[in-house]
């Protein structure tokens, strides 16, 4: 058996090429940022240190060491130099007598404050260059690559479930409109079927009958989904979307568990839906959740030829 590694595959080898080439750019990007830092009294390293204590409690020298990758040498000797200027005290843990934590002194976070600040307002320069929807999908982006990686987002909440807000209903439109457009080639007039569902809701939406909820992480809106009413015995559930870089967090199928439990609830008989053949991720999660397919049609929506789909979710 061949037991040597094989040569990458020319897909692979063309991802290789596309990381280092972000990765020289993103180089180039926080460099912007480290330089700020370097003015104050304190090395790029010092200063990644002095957030770790200001942001964290209870930090040991080895969590400090692993997290930030630093030799424990290197690590002792920013520490002890910390503590010589009076920046750094160390303590015996609570929960473990035989393990020291660490914690700033108020000369420590005093020290710190002004490099944090500098921080936020270079971070906030090169941000405002950026319209809100450009901001928005940075700071998903940057998400999505730190959980695939592995990053310490990995271990926060992926997303929460809250209601609707002012705003929500024109970014739902817009990003619906131009993800269904990109995504399937749909044209303007599905935007505008949205923009006429999103307004019919406010307009009539009966609170104990009637629900939106809303995905979010960080701020950023990942997905949504609306449950209306049909008639007394009957709920419609409309508008689930997930963001690209959300996909594969189960967001999806938050929001319809959602709309199930807020159907039963509310003494709805059944839910149902309508939507596209096309749709795939959508209807696989119809199917995990209950929903049976009823009807289908051939029709010519948004610029396409589609097949229409009824799924209905018996609740009693």
């Amino acid at each position: 058996m061949d037991i040597t590694a094989a040569a990458p595959s020319p897909p692979l080898e063309t991802e290789i090429a596309a990381v280092r080439a972000f990765n020289r750019f993103h180089s180039r990007w926080a460099g912007l940022l480290e330089e700020g830092l370097l003015h104050s009294p304190f090395t790029l390293t010092e200063a990644r240190v002095l957030y770790e204590l200001a942001t964290r409690e209870g930090l040991s020298a080895s969590d400090l060491g692993r997290d930030l990758g630093l030799d424990a040498g290197y690590l002792s000797r920013i520490l002890r130099k910390f503590m010589e200027r009076g920046l750094l005290a160390r303590r015996r843990s609570t929960g473990d007598g035989r393990l020291s934590v660490l914690a700033l002194t108020q000369a420590g976070r005093a020290a710190f404050a002004p490099l944090d600040e500098a921080s936020r307002e270079e971070v906030g320069a090169l941000l405002s260059e950026l319209s809100e929807g450009d901001r928005r999908d940075l700071v998903a982006s940057m998400a999505r690559i730190e959980r695939l990686l592995g990053g310490p987002s990995a271990d926060k909440p992926e997303f929460t479930l809250r209601g609707m807000e002012v705003g929500d209903l024109g970014w739902i439109a817009h990003r619906q409109g131009l993800l269904y457009a990109r995504e399937y080639g749909w044209d303007a007039s599905f935007e505008a079927l949205v923009a006429e569902i999103l307004f019919d809701f406010v307009r009539s939406n009966d609170p104990a009958r009637e629900r939106a909820w809303i995905a979010e992480r960080g701020g950023n809106v990942l997905g949504s989904v609306f449950l209306v009413s049909k008639d007394e015995e009957v709920a419609k559930l409309r508008l689930l979307y997930v963001e690209p870089s959300a996909r594969g967090l189960g967001i999806g199928r938050a929001l319809v568990d959602e709309c199930i439990a807020f159907a039963r609830a509310a003494g709805y008989r059944r839910v149902t839906l309508w939507t596209n053949d096309v749709l795939v991720s959508a209807r696989r999660i119809y199917e995990a959740t209950g929903f049976r397919l009823v009807r289908e049609e051939a029709h010519h929506s948004f610029g396409k030829d589609l097949i229409g789909q009824d799924w209905d979710l018996d609740l009693v």
